[in-house]
């Protein structure tokens, strides 16, 4: 078993400075913790893989194709691979758990 507490994995992101950390890479998949402050930018570009997003504290919208939604705690959104996708009008920190299956490259 793997097992990981939200704030050891918010304390090592910031640490690395990053706005994403990885923390879980299995053969089909892998699993990171993203965070984006309030008024801030979300610079990702589409992915090869599939991914699944939840929540974990925060509100934004987010992009995904050509459908936007409002998000916050204990959203769960999935962004197909290859789709264009973004967080936007963050108003409160956004801290996201993402999948990615088969596992981000």
């Amino acid at each position: 078993m793997k097992a990981f507490r939200l704030d050891e994995l918010e304390a090592e992101r910031t640490a690395n400075e990053g706005a994403y950390l990885q923390f879980l890479r299995e053969r089909n998949m892998s699993v990171g913790l993203y965070a984006l402050d309030a008024g801030g930018h979300d610079p990702q570009k589409p992915h090869n893989q599939d991914e699944v997003y939840f929540v974990v504290s925060g509100r934004a919208s987010i992009t995904v194709g050509l459908e936007t939604t409002e998000v916050a705690r204990g959203s769960v959104v999935y962004v197909p691979a290859g789709v264009s996708h973004k967080f936007h009008h963050i108003s409160e920190d956004l801290r996201v758990l993402v999948v990615f299956s088969p596992p981000e490259a």
